[in-house]
Order: C-alpha cells, then structure tokens, then sequence
C-alpha cells in the first residue's frame, strides 16, 4: 500500500509571516494544526521538510543538521522573498533548536520553541528512536511483519553519523542562547518523555530577551502540537504573537 506522504505547506494568511519547523523524524504534519489555526487569524504560514524527513528512512541516514539547517534557511528566506519583511518563528523539538538558532543568525520577530531540548541524550537513546520511527514508518506503509524484519535487518546496517553531529547542534545552540535578543515564549509539556524537561528553564534563563515567557502544559507529552491541550497552545502561541511590535 502506498502511504500518502505528508508534504511541506505554505498557508497565505496575511502579511505577518510564521515559519513553522517540525522535529526529528517529525514532518510537517507536526505543525500543521497550528499553522490552519494561525492562517485563520491572520498569519501566513510556511512549514518547510527537512532532508530526509516525511520520506522513508533509509534516506534519513544520509543527511544531517548541516543539511537540515539549510532548509530552515531557506524556508525563512522563501517568506522574505514572497514579501514578507518581518517573520516569527515557532519550531517543536529539534525545530525548537533551530528556532533558538535563527534567533542569532537572522532578524527574527519572536520564536516559540516547543519541547527544545538543551540536554543531550546518548546516541544510543537516539538510535533506538530512530529504529522506532522506522519500524513505525514501514508498518503505516502496510508491510508485513516478515518484510518489516528483512527491512529493519538492512537498515540496522548502515551507520547513523547524523546522531553524532546533533548532539553537537544541540550544545553549540545551547551555548549560544544568550545572544538571543528576540521575545521568546518558551513552551514546555511536563510529560515530555523524549527530552530533559530541564531545558525548557534552562532556555528561559539563558536568553537575553527583554520579552520572555515560559508556560509548561501540565498535561501534554513530548509532540505537544498533537496533544491533548493543542487548542490552548495554539491560542497561547497567537497571544504571544499579537503582542510583538508588527509594523503593519
């Protein structure tokens, strides 16, 4: 069977611009809740993919942060040239990572980082996540058990350098938050099981925002954008919006 492969998405809302970043292994179908919710009030949206994601995993090990980081640029440059001079940036996981990054790298008019994490997890935790996605991917496309093992057995194969070179996006972010500048509504869910919830404080008093915020979710886990207080969220993440200092 042929899954329908989620894809990125640009929603036209009006001239407040929001790039939306999606976590690892995650697509855009993470953020796409809150981008129909935002386009709803007013605000373009754009969710880029990463290399590698929203595809099959085999493809995943052949990219990395470095390919991934540029397609956050270049999603962020994709609103500047459809006009939009002034743009925020939400991102969940390690979308929140690359959120924080933006903030130091280019003009940013808020971010939301979602569940970032800012501890760095063994590789081994990561690559048992990796294997899990995997799997995961390979039963939503409706193999079977015997296919899926065959698949896996492969896949286990190739070596993941990618979990390497995150951990050390992860530290270099973490060691440059307090460049940032930008208001920042950190959000965090208190059943995050995926990364030390320590995080969400440790970005809270890092950053050197004259505008901060820090809200924990006290019933959501880890992919906060699909869970049980998404509704909430998104209405938080619109008042955080209304509040910065647009100039339209």
């Amino acid at each position: 069977m042929k899954i329908a492969l989620p894809k990125p998405f640009t929603f036209e809302g009006g001239k407040r611009a929001v790039l939306l970043l999606h976590g690892f292994t995650g697509n855009s179908s993470d953020v796409r809740m809150l981008g129909r919710f935002l386009e709803k009030k007013g605000y373009t949206c754009h969710a880029p993919h990463y290399k590698g994601h929203g595809v099959p995993p085999e493809e995943l090990v052949h990219t990395g942060p470095e390919d991934w980081w540029q397609d956050v640029l270049t999603g962020y440059n994709f609103l500047k040239n459809k006009g939009h001079e002034e743009i925020a940036v939400a991102g969940l996981s390690l979308g929140g990572v690359f959120s924080l990054k933006l903030g130091y790298t280019v003009p940013i008019k808020g971010i939301v980082p979602m569940c970032a994490p800012m501890h760095i997890k063994s590789e081994k935790i990561m690559y048992e996540g990796v294997l899990e996605y995997a799997r995961e991917f390979k039963k939503r496309e409706g193999k079977s058990e015997e296919q899926i093992e065959l698949e896996m057995n492969e896949f286990k194969k190739t070596p993941m350098n990618t979990l390497k070179t995150l951990q050390e996006l992860i530290a270099d972010v973490r060691d440059n938050v307090d460049m940032i500048y930008a208001p920042t509504f950190v959000v965090q869910a208190r059943h995050d099981k995926m990364i030390n919830t320590e995080s969400a404080n440790i970005i809270y008093n890092s950053i050197e925002s004259e505008i901060k915020q820090i809200k924990w979710y006290e019933e959501s886990s880890h992919v906060i954008t699909l869970d049980k207080e998404k509704e909430q969220l998104h209405k938080d993440v619109y008042d955080f919006l209304e509040k910065l200092d647009w100039h339209d």
